[in-house]
């Protein structure tokens, strides 16, 4: 296959797995109406992380120990950017959330400039302004701001932002594969833990928990990865992180097809501008975050 054909393959591919990301939330959502959530977060992430570690399984067993330590440390990050998104999604809509959480791309490069005195540019500045005005609209002007919905998605956003600060520095060091089986487990793990000390790990019932639970583990985070990967290697990197950043589109378009979720006026101005505020950050190569694992 010519060179040509396999980057427009990788692109197709990407843009399937945006929109499989987009569509977890609505799954997500309904799912956990029915599952308890960490048991949910559980049975999503035990099953992906057995997944890539056997595939991954000699460049595990080859991973020294600051690598493991430095796979926990961003599994840290990983799981409270998967609790504080799917409690979230307990409050708020899943539109909101798609939106909310794609702020971790406009985050990043200002945790980076505040915590690692890392040196950006006065436009990644001024998207992250942008980005924080757009969620004021989005969620009603300040009215209609839910603390236990859109706040959680939020922390999530600031979790994911300082997973990709982790991640940067590991994976210059270690095999990114390895990398994601561990952060993988250490969700899974923790959720384990955290639903069996709370009384809640149900087993999954039902075609909707069920279908959720494939989608999630097996698409969205196994081959997502793989996905992503592939297309790193064929497709220029603007266009893989413009691709990327439809996500949060995608989020908002399956909330309204499949939960007939409908934004205000204000509403649409909020989610528009905090697009355009992620896509200025995607599509800079100077201070564009790198996102060696998916966040769907």
């Amino acid at each position: 296959m010519s060179e040509r054909r396999l980057r427009q393959a990788a692109e197709l591919a990407l843009v399937g797995i945006a929109s499989v990301w987009g569509l977890t939330f609505v799954m997500v959502q309904d799912a956990i109406a029915l599952l308890p959530t960490m048991a949910f977060l559980a049975y999503r992430f035990i099953p992906a992380a057995l997944i890539v570690a056997v595939i991954f399984h000699r460049q595990l067993r080859a991973l020294p120990r600051d690598g493991w330590r430095a796979g926990l440390v961003m599994g840290v990050f990983l799981t409270g950017g998967y609790i504080f998104q799917t409690l979230g999604l307990e409050e708020t809509s899943a539109s909101n959330t798609g939106f909310i959480t794609g702020l971790f791309v406009v985050l990043t490069p200002v945790l980076g400039a505040v915590f690692l005195r890392q040196r950006i540019p006065i436009l990644a500045w001024a998207a992250a302004g942008v980005s924080m005005f757009g969620l004021w609209l989005l969620s009603g002007a300040g009215g209609d701001f839910n603390l236990r919905g859109d706040g959680l998605v939020l922390l999530c956003a600031f979790s994911l932002a300082a997973h990709i600060l982790a991640t940067a520095a590991a994976v210059e060091r270690f095999d990114v594969g390895a990398l994601l089986a561990v952060q993988l487990g250490v969700v899974g793990l923790t959720c384990l833990a955290i639903a069996a000390a709370a009384g809640q790990l149900e087993p999954p019932e039902g075609a909707t928990v069920w279908s959720a639970l494939l989608v999630t583990s097996l698409v969205a985070s196994a081959l997502g990865f793989f996905v992503q990967s592939f297309a790193q290697k064929h497709a220029p990197p603007a266009r893989t992180a413009l691709i990327l950043a439809s996500e949060p589109a995608f989020a908002g378009l399956f909330g309204w097809l499949l939960n007939d979720e409908r934004l205000s006026a204000t509403g649409w101005l909020g989610a528009g501008l905090i697009m355009s505020a992620i896509l200025a950050v995607e599509v800079v190569p100077r201070f564009r975050p790198p996102r060696p694992l998916p966040e769907g």
